[in-house]
């Protein structure tokens, strides 16, 4: 059964990364860089700030980096015990795919579609009903993560497997925050 997944999990790879041509390595270069998205964050906490106020933008941004880190250690503990190739560096498969980018460490699962995920469902689980359309905070670790499987870093699986855990991260802290500021959350959590 597990290696059927893997399989499924490598061709599908084969399949989303053969999609690229190299017009658009360079946009995904870009929209895989975290400092890139810098604008983003600080529309993100303009918007949060101009809702919320600026004590309560700074308790979120402390919770934020509590909840990146916590999800950095976990992917790190998990890479460094299942020590699963990259594709980029798995000579099975490396000559199949688009080789854009090189990273030399562990890509099971993927760090970027955890943090993301998390940071997006934390925030999503606070903002919903303050802000309209908030939902719309789930394009980014979509994007984000879909430039890993472009690049030839990470597995399809690794990315779901990433999204599983930050939004179970991002969620479990919500529900800390939640106890700790009560009164900024009157409605009942869906």
């Amino acid at each position: 059964m597990l290696e059927k997944i893997k399989e499924l999990d490598t061709s599908l790879l084969v399949y989303l990364n053969g999609l690229g041509s190299e017009k658009y390595d360079s946009l995904w270069l870009i929209i895989t860089n975290q400092l890139y998205w810098v604008p983003f964050f600080l529309f993100l906490f303009y918007i949060i700030y101009k809702k919320l106020g600026g004590k309560q933008t700074l308790y979120i941004l402390l919770f934020i980096a509590i909840l990146i880190t916590f999800t950095d250690q976990v992917t790190n503990l998990v890479k460094y015990n299942f020590q699963r190739l990259r594709p980029c560096n798995n000579p099975e498969i490396s000559s199949h795919i688009r080789l854009v980018l090189m990273r030399n460490s562990y890509s099971f699962f993927s760090g970027h579609a955890a943090n993301t995920m998390a940071v997006s469902t934390f925030l999503f689980l606070i903002l919903r009903n303050r802000i309209k359309y908030f939902g719309f905070i789930f394009l980014w670790p979509l994007i984000f993560a879909y430039s890993r499987i472009y690049l030839g870093v990470h597995y399809p699986g690794d990315i779901l497997t990433g999204y599983f855990f930050g939004a179970l991260f991002g969620f479990l802290l919500f529900l800390v925050y939640r106890k700790l500021k009560p009164q900024y959350f009157p409605e009942k959590l869906v």
